[in-house]
């Protein structure tokens, strides 16, 4: 049962231990970290609904376990955290920060006080200079309209003398030199006066800016303190591996790392096993209480380690332990069925699984396949994408003409597309409307590709259309193509709030992701015919 006396808790093997280390990046929770995970879950239900940690963390707060054994192979487990909760990375009963830079005459808190001092400093700055860069505007706008005056009432002189010096001419009067003397005088008069407000502008300009500039060293003097402390606190920020080597978060990512690295569960709970001479067995992470704004994360779901923060960190610290492959990585052969294909197009049944265009790893793809079919072709083309566990029909061209043609028609919301999926049991007292469109705009999560978030500011609009075929099966229609935009219109509680089965970024992890391109429409592009073709999921 999970103590708050206790860092390490027992645990009572009811079923065999893992064989391995499961890889924290594709796993499904192995029974005994369920078991753990429902101890801490039940810990945080009995915390009182007063209590500043349960209020923080129903806000939304990542959990994390580790199966760990000592010495004498005795089972236990191990609970984390995420960041800190109230400020705090020090709560009983779970371990404690990688780098404790939060105590309050530490170096690193000296220091951000200091930081955090210049931001009054620069606000009133930035007060004054505006005040003062308004009342000197006003100045320059008077001046400025003396001087346009000016050049006026001397631009209607020159125009009068014109009419004199003509008429003379037509008169015979005068002397032509003197004429010629006066005009050239007045043009050169007239370029002076203009020179002269030109000159001002430029010196009101330099004056704005050198107001300006009384802020923008206070604003550089506080880049370069944060940049320093960041590079402090990332070097004295040291982790060790399975083998015992240790190194610091710089020398890890080898540049600043992304703020609050080392600070998620699985690089915590592996450096407290490391540290106190645990072998780390299994790891899970759950996320608890209210899903971030634009953020699919559910209550009590499991979810893999995150990319920008832990994969450099993970892939150093997790060295010299047997740790399970990835499978999202690792080579897979598989049927890849033509449905139809002529001299311009080919249209295939791509199966779950397998990439549409190489990867970072050795997996095959629909490209890899086909140029094998076609190894003296300059094509095939990937006219467009399935996710990688999406299987269905994909198109692609054989020739350029034909690639061109496609992109068109996909560019124009010409092509129309039909997907099936299953979905996750609809929350109690939300049922699912019939039909209806879901309106929702996506962009990268920047700090864990390839999720993506609702961004209501700067995402791109996704639109997708749907209809329920029962209370499970929907059949989506995807009026924008968005990475992962059916995956997350479902998966989000602004959308369905109904993952589809198998999704393990936006839901629960299962055998496949249950989404499938059932039915596709195009107009080939020599042709001009419009074709139609259906592949019905094995779901």
């Amino acid at each position: 049962m999970f103590s708050s006396t206790e860092i390490l808790h027992p645990l009572s093997a009811t079923t065999a231990l893992p064989p391995m280390m499961n890889n924290p990046f594709y796993y499904r929770p192995h029974p005994l970290c369920r078991q753990a995970m429902d101890e801490v879950a039940a810990w945080l239900r009995q915390q009182s609904d007063r209590s500043p940690f349960r209020q923080e963390c129903e806000a939304g707060k990542m959990f994390g376990v580790l199966l760990v054994s000592d010495s004498d192979g005795r089972l236990g487990y191990l609970a984390a955290f995420s960041g800190q909760v109230c400020g705090r990375g020090d709560w009983p009963g779970f371990v404690p920060m990688i780098f404790d830079y939060l105590q309050p005459d530490g170096y690193f808190m000296r220091h951000e006080k200091e930081i955090e001092n210049l931001a009054p400093l620069i606000s009133n700055e930035q007060e004054k200079t505006a005040q003062l860069i308004a009342a000197n505007r006003q100045q320059h706008e008077q001046r400025r309209k003396v001087l346009q005056a000016d050049i006026e009432n001397f631009r209607q002189e020159m125009a009068a003398s014109k009419l004199r010096r003509d008429a003379q001419r037509q008169a015979g009067e005068g002397n032509e030199a003197e004429r010629i003397r006066e005009s050239q005088y007045q043009k050169a008069e007239l370029r002076r006066r203009r020179q002269k407000m030109r000159q001002e502008e430029e010196e009101w300009t330099a004056e704005e800016r050198l107001l300006a500039g009384r802020t923008d060293e206070l604003i550089a003097r506080r880049k370069r303190m944060s940049d320093e402390l960041q590079r402090w606190l990332f070097s004295h920020f040291r982790v060790v591996n399975g083998r015992g080597e240790w190194r610091s978060l710089i020398e890890v990512y080898g540049c600043i790392p992304p703020s609050g690295s080392g600070e998620c569960c699985e690089p915590k709970l592996l450096q407290y096993a490391y540290s106190h001479q645990l072998k780390p067995l299994s790891m899970a992470m759950m996320w608890w209480g209210e899903s971030p704004r634009g953020e699919v994360r559910h209550h009590g779901a499991y979810y893999p380690a995150c990319n920008a923060k832990c994969k450099p960190l993970l892939g150093f610290m997790l060295q010299g332990i047997a740790v399970e492959d990835n499978q999202l990585l690792m080579p897979a052969s598989q049927e890849l069925p033509i449905v139809y294909e002529d001299d311009a197009v080919c249209v295939v049944c791509k199966p779950a699984g397998m990439l549409s265009v190489p990867g970072k790893s050795s997996r095959e793809s629909v490209y890899s396949r086909l140029r094998l079919l076609w190894p003296h072709a300059d094509t095939p083309i990937i006219v467009h994408r399935l996710d990688m566990q999406t299987s269905g029909l994909l198109v692609t061209a054989k020739t350029f003409e034909a690639y061109h043609e496609l992109q068109r028609q996909f560019a124009n919301h010409e092509i129309r597309k039909t997907y099936i999926a299953l979905l996750e049991p609809a929350p109690s007292g939300k049922p699912t409307p019939p039909e209806g469109r879901i309106s929702l705009p996506l962009r990268p999560d920047l700090d864990d590709r390839p999720r993506q978030l609702v961004d209501h500011t700067y995402g791109r609009e996704a639109i997708t259309d749907y209809r329920m075929l029962d209370d499970s099966r929907i059949e989506l229609h995807p009026l924008t193509g968005r990475t992962h935009q059916l995956r997350v219109h479902c998966a989000s509680s602004e959308g369905l709030g109904r993952p589809i089965i198998g999704d393990n970024l936006y839901g629960h992890p299962s055998t496949r992701l249950f989404l499938h391109a059932a039915r596709i429409t195009f107009r080939h592009p020599v042709s001009g015919e419009w074709l139609t073709f259906e592949q019905p999921p094995e779901f």
